[in-house]
């Protein structure tokens, strides 16, 4: 049984570096795929958002790159702009916690492109952490070279190896050369993308602790129901009554992210829109106020928040429901981070009750009914099984798929 990150043959340096951030015990996923990383076996990880997954690639990618060099040694591709500057920050902390002279670049889109060459070629870093269309483009340029990256990490493989945009990642991972290692991790990933990644792997480790992807066990699942027309107003009365410490709260589209949030800006709520139509230098600075408190609450949709790690989120709201199933693995798991724990709350119609039961079968979970009276969320004691939510839903024909 591994209890300690010495028994996972890491550099001295590196479980010092580690120590200074508090971190002492590896997680289960890190437990078990550190060792074959550092042995070169190409690894697909499963394990649910918060546990630890960024730290089990990234330390045995420390522990070989060969420092002597400065040339680019690996490569990490992350779905979104966030989620690639956190990747970034923690090699960076890392680096400097453990005094390794690693040197690392975030390669996005949406920068101009002649200032991140010039970075290239007067970092050399050893790690680069980006966007998939990008760093694509400035491999074909021959600005990032391929030849010399000994490992790729697909972070949220789920995303970038979907079949609508596998395309781009695939062509990265052929880009470079045959005896690199290929290291997948992801908090849900579908059959499909298995098959897809083990296209593309040499005999991988697979870990995954469970058929059924796994939603982090310090997570409480609540529901409030209401009608349509009333959601809005539970959730600014969920909100008084949970009192949350800092939140997101999830809406399916962006006109009705900004009307909620001008709506609880209206109400003296410390809220921001985090839409698709928001500039980058806005999104960082708004993530960066919410993860210093000046932000408590961040509105947004699920692509704008996947990958989003900030520590002490206490709640996830849905006001909507994510349009796919395991959106709410994703959605809910941006709270509970690491050792903490924290509640997800759906507020939804009475229709909608048969999603919260695809929930509870598909994460082997439970949700508790709750409703607010006198400012307080108490137990509503609902019945699910009783003659009306039968009958109600024998009319209702579900939209979401898996």
């Amino acid at each position: 049984m591994i209890n300690s990150f010495s028994d996972l043959n890491l550099n001295s340096s590196i479980i010092e570096g580690l120590q200074k951030q508090g971190i002492n015990i590896p997680t289960s996923i890190q437990a078990n795929s550190i060792l074959p990383a550092l042995e070169g076996k190409d690894i697909i990880g499963e394990a649910f958002t918060g546990s630890g997954k960024t730290l089990a690639y990234l330390l045995p990618l420390f522990h070989k790159i060969d420092t002597s060099k400065r040339e680019m040694q690996g490569l990490i591709l992350a779905p979104t702009h966030e989620l690639a500057k956190q990747i970034e920050d923690q090699i960076k902390l890392l680096a400097e916690n453990s005094s390794f002279p690693i040197t690392s670049l975030s390669i996005i889109g949406d920068v101009n492109i002649n200032n991140q060459i010039k970075k290239l070629k007067e970092i050399k870093p050893h790690i680069i952490v980006g966007s998939t269309g990008r760093i694509l483009d400035l491999i074909r340029k021959k600005k990032i070279t391929a030849h010399t990256i000994k490992t790729i990490v697909i972070d949220e493989g789920d995303n970038l190896l979907d079949p609508k945009r596998s395309n781009v990642t695939k062509d990265i991972v052929k880009s470079t050369m045959r005896d690199r290692q290929l290291m997948l991790f992801s908090a849900s990933i579908k059959p499909e993308t298995l098959e897809t990644a083990k296209s593309l792997m040499k005999e991988p480790i697979i870990i995954k602790s469970e058929d059924k992807p796994l939603i982090n066990p310090n997570i409480e699942h609540m529901f409030i129901l209401c009608e349509r027309r009333d959601k809005f107003e539970t959730l600014r009365k969920v909100l008084v009554a949970a009192k949350p410490e800092k939140a997101i709260i999830f809406v399916n589209n962006n006109e009705d992210i900004e009307l909620t949030t001008a709506k609880l800006n209206y109400h003296s709520k410390d809220c921001f829109a985090m839409t698709g139509k928001i500039s980058k230098e806005d999104r960082k600075l708004a993530i960066e106020s919410f993860r210093t408190g000046k932000i408590k609450i961040l509105v947004s949709s699920d692509v704008t928040a996947r990958g989003l790690d900030v520590a002490d989120i206490t709640h996830v709201f849905h006001l909507d429901l994510p349009l796919k199933l395991n959106e709410y693995l994703h959605r809910s798991g941006r709270t509970a981070r690491g050792n903490a724990h924290g509640t997800s709350i759906c507020i939804l119609t009475v229709q909608q009750l048969n999603i919260i039961k695809k929930y509870e079968r598909e994460f082997n979970i439970q949700f508790k009914e709750k409703k607010v009276f006198g400012g307080v969320l108490e137990d509503a004691n609902y019945n699910s099984s009783s003659k009306q939510y039968e009958q109600k839903n024998k009319s209702y024909s579900s939209k979401f798929n898996k």
